[in-house]
């Protein structure tokens, strides 16, 4: 890992942009720790780093005024990164079959997400040895949002994570409905209970197939951009009661 940037934004939180090989990040730490801080994992949809940025920097705005360290790194086949032949070719087929008004085959499902997974959980494994080496970064980790299969693989395999908080989507491959039931982490879950672009029922089975005995569904009304500022609060007092 090497950083290529660093500014100073305002509410003492230190951004530096780095390279992991090939791969892009973002991190965000206390300008002025007294002490190391625990780390949160941000994770987003496959639409590039730049593009999530102004989300991604709220977030991480609330996570470092929280006591901790996040950081962010960029997807498989997105953003400037090689694009991924197999990946778009699935993409395209989703559009067809949603423009068609049918149902969307398991396999359309299976070749758009699990190639992702298999790849951005590794990457994600790595990104958090490098971080975890650094000065002021300390365990216990906390994964947040992003795409949910990668989130159940990642807390499924990595020990170090130790409390997730995953926000409620469709499009999950039955193999992660199998995988959902090793997740022993205490989770949080984010549901919108009108969101257009998600089956509100898909969501509600993969919580149910969660593993973990401290799991909690928190849904609120409205559609898939429209998660209210509470929500978000009840999930970074959730980060605060298992990570510190």
């Amino acid at each position: 890992m090497h950083f290529t940037s660093e500014q100073r934004l305002d509410g003492d939180v230190l951004e530096r942009a780095f390279a992991l090989g090939e791969i892009p990040g973002i991190l965000w730490t206390p300008a002025s720790p007294s002490a190391p801080v625990p780390l949160i994992l941000l994770g987003h949809p496959p639409l590039g780093l730049a593009r999530m940025y102004l989300r991604l920097v709220e977030r991480a705005r609330q996570a470092v005024a929280d006591g901790f360290a996040a950081a962010t790194i960029e997807l498989p086949g997105s953003g400037d990164r090689p694009r991924w032949a197999g990946i778009e070719q699935a993409r395209a087929d989703l559009h067809r079959a949603l423009e068609a008004g049918g149902p969307v085959d398991g396999g359309i499902v299976d070749a758009l997400v699990l190639p992702l997974v298999e790849k951005a959980v590794p990457e994600w494994r790595a990104a958090l040895d490098a971080l975890l080496s650094l000065p002021g970064i300390r365990g216990p980790v906390g994964y947040s949002g992003g795409v949910v299969s990668v989130g159940v693989r990642l807390a499924a395999v990595e020990p170090r994570v130790s409390a997730a908080v995953l926000f409620a989507g469709s499009l999950v491959p039955a193999a992660v409905f199998e995988e959902a039931r090793r997740v022993t982490v205490p989770l949080h879950v984010l549901l919108q209970w009108d969101d257009e672009g998600n089956d509100r029922q898909a969501a509600l089975d993969l919580f149910d197939a969660f593993g973990s005995e401290e799991k909690t569904l928190h849904a609120t009304m409205g559609g898939h951009t429209g998660v209210p500022r509470f929500a978000g609060d009840a999930a970074a007092r959730f980060f605060t009661r298992h990570l510190k």
